[in-house]
């Protein structure tokens, strides 16, 4: 089964210059943040734009570049960085004293401002997109060497996540991040109306922003993505139901959602009442405690090639999210190849997908246990949950629909400051 409208028609506009800037390289496509860049960047191209990458290339998410594909080829210009980002002790203790954020704190570094620079002065862009609050540190070399619009696409509310997080660490981690989280939010809130436009990914993270103090204008831009790179395979319905877990497991929030559901869902209630059921866990940057996880018909893969070829081999695809921002990409892969998506509200967030019709929703253990029971009686009829999920995902999250209304509200903008750009060249 072929996820639906796999023919798109592309309707021809103006050329724009696309500056994308990011914090961490946006390949492999194993992350939501590297699936959302990605997608959105290749429906620019496809409609016709010119889009340049500039990224750093951490230390924590290193990627060599020289191993690509070839069909990574939608980019203008492809530019790295290299920045060691990497939490050290007695930095990350010394902020405590410091009234800066730690979260931006660790990605500033100024060869990657004097790259933007001499990008800006080497190419003329319509429009420099901040692929997160964490680009904020280079507004000023923009703003001095370009007139281009800039855009903040905000993945996240970022402070929320921490404030999530730490509301299910540890006493010390907790304490730790109840002490430095309030800068970010801080960092967060007087960087709002310093950009052109707020691209948010979800309704909900835009009103957040208003409220905030948000007062420039604002768009909500959700993830999309190309649905005939995505093939569902119906077969794992018709042998003994099983349950994937997939996302990045070096993310807190992954690791504590995924804990929570090992100890509080899967030992003391499904493991005993669904004797022929196995769980399935793949992720890369995995923590030593799920390397070594040793639980009855728990099965951690690692790394997997295909997201899409691993959430295939699963009826049931689970997100245990209890805390977390912005918009799941894994949520929407597994839709768009036809898995019943079984979430927290708060892992569905953004996703007005409806409960029993296009996914199923869970936030207690209790409500996992009686979902899973519900799928094991239903049998192999759970299928049309995940064709309907495919419908609804392609009809509300296709990259290059996605990326035309963005396009459009950046013409807007751009045409709307004529005289100031032609000022600058």
């Amino acid at each position: 089964m072929k996820c639906e409208d796999s023919e798109k028609t592309i309707v021809s506009r103006p050329t724009m210059k696309i500056l994308q800037i990011c914090n961490k390289f946006p390949y492999p496509l194993k992350d939501g943040a590297a699936i959302a860049i990605t997608y959105l960047a290749k429906a620019f191209n496809e409609l016709g734009n010119e889009v340049t990458l500039l990224s750093m290339n951490t230390s924590k998410h290193w990627f060599d570049t020289e191993s690509l594909p070839h069909d990574f080829d939608h980019y203008e210009a492809l530019h790295t960085v290299y920045i060691d980002n990497r939490i050290r002790p007695f930095p990350a203790l010394w902020n405590l004293f410091s009234e800066k954020s730690y979260h931006i704190e660790r990605f500033e570094n100024a060869v990657f401002a004097e790259k933007l620079r001499e990008i800006l002065q080497n190419s003329w862009f319509d429009v420099v997109q901040l692929e997160s609050v964490y680009l904020a540190p280079y507004i000023p070399v923009i703003r001095k060497h370009s007139s281009a619009i800039i855009a903040l696409r905000a993945h996240n509310v970022e402070y929320e996540i921490w404030e999530r997080v730490a509301s299910n660490a540890n006493p010390l981690k907790r304490w730790y991040l109840e002490k430095i989280t309030p800068r970010l939010k801080q960092y967060e809130i007087e960087r709002l109306n310093q950009y052109d436009l707020l691209v948010g990914i979800t309704e909900r993270d835009v009103a957040h922003f208003k409220r905030l103090g948000l007062q420039k204008p604002a768009v909500v831009s959700p993830i999309g993505l190309d649905c005939r790179d995505y093939h569902a395979d119906d077969s794992c319905f018709s042998r003994p139901l099983s349950l994937s877990f997939i996302g990045s497991l070096d993310w807190m929030p992954n690791q504590d959602g995924l804990k929570w559901f090992l100890e509080e869902v899967w030992e003391p209630l499904l493991a005993p009442n669904f004797p022929e059921m196995t769980f399935h866990i793949a992720g890369r940057t995995a923590p030593a405690w799920l390397r070594n996880l040793q639980k009855e018909r728990v099965v951690f893969h690692g790394e997997v090639d295909s997201a899409a070829d691993f959430l295939n081999r699963h009826a049931i695809m689970v997100v245990p999210l209890l805390s977390g921002g912005g918009m799941r990409a894994k949520i929407l892969e597994g839709m768009a190849v036809g898995k019943v998506v079984l979430s927290t509200r708060i892992g569905m967030e953004g996703i007005a997908a409806q409960n029993r019709r296009e996914c199923l929703l869970a936030d207690t253990p209790e409500d996992f246990l009686s979902a899973v029971r519900w799928c094991v009686e239903r049998g192999p009829e759970i299928v049309d949950i995940g064709r309907r999920a495919q419908v609804f995902c392609s009809e509300n999250f296709d990259n290059v629909q996605v990326a035309k209304r963005l396009l459009d509200t950046y013409r807007n903008l751009v045409n709307e400051r004529p005289v100031l750009m032609d000022a600058k060249w």
